[in-house]
């Protein structure tokens, strides 16, 4: 058979394929050399950034579900001056985008790290804004149309880099929320973040987090994410990148179908650290049997 042509065009962010990695799920890269070719990735979301070295939560902060897993990590990470001097030379080697995840407590943080790393190497930045806004409150950015407005806009007067802003699932309508980013100045989404969930030992009768709620992600999540993928497809004119319990091939042309010019894998990588290939060749395989030339050829060809 004949290879398909799998690279795809986030206007403005040119990748090899349309497979990334989500952040979280896959450290700085080096975590899953000994498994993976990262020049075979289209893109590493690298593990959420924030201004300071933070430690993280408490354990247990990580649970297995029926359907995936919860987890409360807390954003443990080096801090974004550790991560610009220890691990974007290891990963400026390669050749995949590089994407900064950055996480923030208030409006004034995300500028400040999305201006330091403007001054970078890296291709693009990934905004979480589902980070409490301490100064509302501990209200997460991500749930309010003007509150993702405010910071996407911020955002964007202190950095040209690429800006993809990562949407919570845990809102009203994903309509005017994907709406209000793209009006904002963002470049392209990401989505859907985790889900609040909870899981309980009946035994001990505490909740197993250590601190009770967590982010659900994995297949269990898989309807919600290609429902809100398909809705802000046909709201925005920018590009989507889904994600949300891809674990094999098939997962991920449900989100092309749907309206995602690229899609990233997170949790298959703990069951299967070179899950991220086995998608892409799932993706070529399919192409190839329904006799595509490109990949670019199932964006959004949803049929009713």
């Amino acid at each position: 058979m004949n290879r398909v042509d799998m690279k795809v065009d986030l206007k403005g962010l040119e990748m090899k394929n349309p497979i990334t990695v989500a952040s979280g799920t896959f450290g700085f890269g080096r975590e899953y050399e000994a498994y993976v070719d990262l020049n075979e990735i289209g893109g590493i979301m690298v593990k959420g950034l924030t201004l300071e070295p933070r430690e993280g939560n408490p354990v247990p902060r990580v649970a297995e579900t029926p359907m995936g897993m919860l987890n409360s990590v807390g954003l443990q990470n080096p801090g974004v001056k550790a991560f610009i001097e220890q691990e974007l030379p290891y990963l400026s080697q390669f050749d995949t985008k590089v994407i900064a995840n950055i996480n923030g407590n208030t409006i004034e943080e995300y500028c400040r790290m999305a201006e330091i790393l403007s001054n970078t190497s890296i291709h693009a930045i990934e905004l979480n804004i589902s980070c409490p806004n301490v100064k509302e409150g501990g209200v997460a950015f991500g749930v309010k149309p003007e509150m993702v407005f405010e910071v996407t806009r911020r955002v964007r007067e202190y950095s040209d880099k690429y800006l993809i802003v990562k949407l919570s699932p845990n809102v009203r309508d994903i309509k005017e929320i994907a709406l209000s980013a793209e009006e904002a100045g963002a470049d392209c989404l990401s989505m859907i973040n985790t889900l609040m969930g909870m899981a309980i030992d009946i035994e001990t009768q505490r909740p197993v987090l250590a601190r009770g709620i967590g982010g659900l992600s994995g297949p269990a999540v898989k309807p919600v994410a290609v429902r809100m993928v398909y809705e802000a497809a046909r709201t925005v004119k920018i590009p989507i990148i889904g994600m949300g319990g891809i674990m094999e091939g098939a997962d991920a042309v449900e989100f092309l179908l749907a309206g995602a010019s690229a899609v990233s894998v997170g949790t298959a990588n703990f069951i299967n650290p070179r899950a991220s290939m086995d998608i892409k060749e799932g993706i070529e395989s399919y192409l190839q049997r329904k006799g595509y030339a490109s990949v670019k050829d199932i964006i959004g060809g949803l049929r009713f």
